[in-house]
Order: C-alpha cells, then structure tokens, then sequence
C-alpha cells in the first residue's frame, strides 16, 4: 500500500479548520458543512455511508460510519472514531480536525481490505462541553445503540488530537507522577485507557511498534486522573465496551487547546501522516488478528 500522503491530511485540516472553522451547535450549519465534508470523502471513495441521526439542543446532528463488513463466522468489529466537533470560539485544527483527517485517511488506505472482524469508522458530533459526558454526545449515543443491539465491538479505538509536536526539553506536561515515568519533550504520541482496557491497549501498543518506530508512549490509569477519559472513548467505557485514546496529550502539550488560536498552520502534518500511516497498519493487524 501506499504511504499516507501528508498534503491530503494538511487539505483536511484547512478545509475543516481553515475554511468551516468553529462547528458546533453554537453554529449548526457549520457542524453540518463538516458533516458534509467527511461524508463526501467517503463517498468519492467508494463507501456507503450510515447516518445516524439524533437531535441535540433542538438541533439534528449526525454520527457518520463506513465499515469494511468481516469475513470471519464471529460478529466482531473493531471501532476507530474521531469526532468532528470544535468548542465554542476554536477553529479546532489540532482538537480534532486532526484526528478526522486521520480517520479519513485510514479508511482511504484500508478501502479495499477484506478484515475478519468488521472494521467501522466513525465521526461522532458533539464531543466538546457542555455534551461531553451526558446523553447527547455522539459517541454516546452511537455506544448505548451498540450496546442495545448487543453488538460484539472488542476494541473502540478514539482519534483525539493527534498534530502538534515539539522537540524541546521540557515541553510535554503530566498529570501528578506521570512525569517520573515519560519523556519530557513533546514529541511522542500516547495510548491512553483505564485499568480494564489494560491488556486491549498493550495489545494495540505491541502492534503499533511492530508497524512503525514513531515514538509511542502508553498509560492505564483510573480515569478521575485529568485528560485520561476527556474523550470519546470514555463512551465506550460506560457502555460496557474496552476503548483506549490516541492522543497528542492535548493540553498537556499543546498551549492552543481550546483557543482561537489552535490553527492549521501550527500543525506538524510530516509526523502526522508517518503516525497515520503507522495508526492504518495497526488498524489494519488488529482487525484480522485470531484474539482482540
């Protein structure tokens, strides 16, 4: 297969943080024109696209999936999402337009695998407060409709800022203790989960090395700790489903979290495209994989 291209990621960022900018319901038809923008790249690609509709705050809004069906006798899938969503005032280059472009860039690679256990690709809305955490949040929505269809999901894996990076001694921040355990430059991606997706994320973590030598760092924690559950996978979690983050640790690194300032420019898209190259085959081994 062919390397992910860098300039495909960088046109997904711009196009998402540069031209539609700030999406939320605050702006509902820019949520919609980023909906609209996933779904027809997914559309030019060949896939058929699910909506799932639900309104929030009076407003329809839509999780977008695409999925390459399994060819195994079990009804497994893995789940990779990211959500497209900004907080109010944010063109949300980093959070999370660079984990769509991501998404989008993973399904572009792996179009035409044939997994044995289904792989589904999702863009949630509705990440960001005040819907983090409460019923109308995307990914919640689309995991209590999993799990009320008893769907086997073994692994859901969130794309939660994944494009800024820095070299710097003393750049990366930790929550308490973590700092004795991690690098302190910022220039490594993160698998994050609880303590009951602990042998999911060393399994994902193993794979992701054998693909690729981006630097990865990974931490289980109880998930009151800050940042370890500010994400979509956290949905999963409640639904009964293991999740893990892979995240540029967002303001623990990046100084532009949540602010006007969080800009397409200031976005590494050399070290993006090697970690979504890396992110594709991973993706790719734990989908055909006998275990997950």
């Amino acid at each position: 297969m062919e390397k992910i291209c860098e300039g495909r990621l960088a046109n997904h960022v711009q196009r998402l943080a540069g031209q539609i900018g700030e999406r939320n319901l605050r702006r509902p038809g820019s949520l919609g024109a980023a909906a609209a923008y996933i779904e027809t790249q997914w559309n030019e690609m060949g896939y058929e696209v699910t909506r799932q509709d639900y309104v929030a705050g009076g407003v329809e809004c839509f999780n977008l999936e695409v999925a390459l069906p399994g060819t195994g006798s079990a009804q497994e899938s893995l789940v990779v999402g990211a959500h497209y969503d900004t907080v109010s005032g944010s063109p949300g280059a980093d959070d999370n337009a660079s984990g769509v472009a991501a998404l989008i860039e993973i399904s572009r690679k792996l179009k035409e695998m044939s997994p044995k256990r289904t792989l589904r690709l999702a863009a949630f809305a509705n990440e960001e407060p005040p819907f983090f955490f409460w019923g109308e949040m995307g990914s919640l929505v689309y995991a209590r409709e999993a799990r009320r269809r008893r769907e086997d999901i073994r692994l859901m894996i969130s794309l939660e800022m994944l494009g800024y990076y820095l070299d710097e001694p003393g750049s990366q921040a930790y929550p308490p203790l973590f700092r004795y355990f991690h690098p302190d430059k910022g220039n490594f991606i993160a698998f994050v989960s609880n303590f009951g997706s602990l042998r999911q994320l060393r399994h994902a973590a193993r794979t992701f090395r054998r693909q690729s030598d981006f630097p990865l760092e990974t931490a289980a924690a109880f998930s009151w700790i800050p940042g370890i559950a500010w994400s979509d996978h956290l949905s999963f979690w409640r639904a009964g489903y293991k999740a893990f983050m892979c995240t540029d640790t967002a303001f623990f690194r990046n100084p532009y979290y949540h602010s006007a300032e969080d800009t397409p420019e200031k976005l590494d898209y050399v070290r993006l495209a090697r970690l979504t190259d890396a992110l594709a085959g991973m993706c790719s081994e734990l989908a055909c994989c006998d275990t997950l």
